[in-house]
């Protein structure tokens, strides 16, 4: 598909501050290659990793100039060459993208965009990918969470309160802070899923050995297709069923980008998932 079509996006040339996301108007709109999907974008959630890979402190960069942005929400516009599960006009959301998210127009590999249900309307579609899909990574796929387990969703909250009892599961948001604490709490064979991280933590190795329990790195980006498709699949039945419903938070225009980035930096309590509206 040739175009000469213009968009706008959010571009990043150099690491540094909530200020290195510059608005650009005059962006041409991206042709699908093999396997690809170009995809109208409606709504872009935002994510604390992006926040990190702009600063330049996350261990993977991007090669600069660069359009932040993995979780989107859109139409597909045109289908490249090989793409057999997807047409245009179909409503989709993804789990990444190619050339960006905080745009008007994104690329993204066909394996990594999905059908959007119709009961979630798009801020929704745009609350799905990395929220939902290291979720389910982090509790079935790595810590084998059972029914009738006790789980600690720990991010930057100080005391815990677990009546006496410990915890089997502990996902962890703030290790750098948090960790040697978690190992106190967790019940025998209990396991810390490590899923953020801002800095180093001393802590005891003795402290897993008494009680034998385990400290389990993840990173969505090494999950398998056959890992992926599986998430997808129990994340549509619970969708579906009407028990798992993306909660949206604040919500932001393009240019409002810079903002945003403050906004998930000095407010990591906020309720609901923070999205760009293009």
């Amino acid at each position: 598909m040739a175009t000469s079509k213009l968009m706008r996006a959010i571009r990043v040339s150099e690491f540094g501050a909530p200020s290195v996301l510059k608005l650009c108007t005059d962006l041409p709109v991206p042709n699908p290659g093999e396997k690809q999907v170009l995809i109208r974008v409606h709504a872009c959630g935002i994510n604390p990793v992006e926040t990190y890979i702009r600063s330049g402190s996350y261990a993977r960069k991007p090669s600069l100039p660069y359009t932040p942005g993995s979780d989107i929400s859109g139409v597909v516009e045109a289908v490249g060459d090989g793409v057999c599960l997807l047409q245009t006009g179909d409503r989709v959301f993804t789990t990444g993208t190619v050339t960006g998210g905080y745009a008007e127009f994104t690329l993204a590999s066909e394996d990594t965009v999905h059908k959007l249900p119709d009961y979630l309307d798009y801020k929704q579609g745009a609350a799905i990918g990395v929220p939902y899909f290291t979720a389910y990574r982090a509790l079935v796929q790595k810590a084998h969470a059972k029914a009738g387990e006790t789980v600690l969703i720990h991010g930057a909250s100080g005391g815990n309160a677990t009546s006496g009892q410990g915890v089997n599961v502990i996902i962890e948001m703030l290790s750098n802070v948090n960790l040697s604490n978690d190992l106190q709490l967790l019940d025998f064979g209990g396991r810390v899923i490590i899923v953020g991280s801002r800095g180093p933590i001393e802590i005891y190795p003795r402290d897993t050995m008494m009680k034998e329990t385990s400290i389990i790195g993840v990173a969505l980006y090494n999950a398998t297709n056959k890992e992926t498709s599986e998430c997808a699949t129990a994340l549509f039945a619970g969708m579906e069923t009407g028990w798992l419903k993306p909660v949206i938070g604040p919500e932001y225009t393009l240019d409002k980008a810079a903002q945003a980035h403050e906004d998930i930096i000095n407010s990591p309590g906020a309720s609901g998932k923070m999205i760009l509206i293009i």
